[in-house]
C-alpha cells in the first residue's frame, strides 16, 4: 500500500506545481503606469530659475489654458533626447511649457539651456526636490498635462512624438471641443 501513495503523492505534487507556474505566466506582471488622471495641482511657491523671484502655482496656472509641465535636469541623458520635441512644441501657440529644474544647480541648468535651447516660457527652480515630492515625480524627465488647474494626464520617462499624439494631443483636442 506505501508502494502506491508515494507514486500518486508525488504526480498530485507536480502536477499542482505545474499548474501554479502555468497560471503564473498567463498573467503578466507588466507594469504600465497611470496616465490618465484627475488630481488639482498643489498650491505652492517656488523660485524661478536664474532669478530671485517666486511664483505661486495661482500665478502659473491660469484657466482656460493647457499646460505642459516638465520635469527636467542637467544630468539627465533622457532629458536631452526628449528636448527636441519640446523645442518643436514650444512654437505651438495652444500648449504653454513650463519646466521644472530638478535636484539641479541653477549654474549647471542655466548653462545646459544655454547649450540645447530654452522651450519653457520660464523653469521652476527645485534644488532638492520638495515641489516635485509633492507633485508625485518619481524622477527625471517627466512631463504633466495641466488643464484648468488640474492634472489630467502624466508621462513617467521621456516625452516623445509617440506618446505626445497618442497621450496628450488627444486631450486638448477634447478639452478645446468641451469649451
Amino acid at each position: 500500500m506505501k508502494n502506491k501513495i508515494l507514486p500518486i503523492f508525488l504526480s498530485v505534487f507536480f502536477l499542482t506545481i505545474f499548474f501554479i507556474f502555468y497560471k503564473g505566466l498567463q498573467t503578466p506582471n507588466i507594469y504600465v503606469p497611470k496616465t490618465d488622471i484627475q488630481k488639482r495641482i498643489p498650491i505652492f511657491e517656488a523660485e524661478i530659475l536664474d532669478t530671485v523671484n517666486k511664483i505661486s502655482s495661482e500665478d502659473i496656472f491660469k484657466e482656460n489654458k493647457f499646460y505642459l509641465l516638465n520635469i527636467w535636469a542637467s544630468w539627465c541623458l533622457p532629458c536631452r533626447d526628449e528636448h527636441s520635441l519640446l523645442i518643436s512644441l514650444n512654437n505651438q501657440k495652444d500648449i504653454n511649457i513650463i519646466g521644472l529644474n530638478y535636484k539641479d544647480s541653477d549654474l549647471k541648468a542655466n548653462a545646459w539651456l544655454e547649450k540645447h535651447g530654452n522651450p519653457y516660457l520660464f523653469s521652476i527652480y527645485d534644488p532638492r526636490g520638495d515641489l516635485a515630492f509633492d507633485l508625485g515625480v518619481t524622477g527625471a524627465p517627466e512631463s504633466y498635462l495641466i488643464i484648468n488647474n488640474q492634472v489630467v494626464s502624466h508621462i513617467q520617462g521621456e516625452m516623445n512624438q509617440r506618446k505626445w499624439n497618442s497621450i496628450f494631443l488627444p486631450l486638448i483636442q477634447q478639452a478645446k471641443q468641451g469649451s
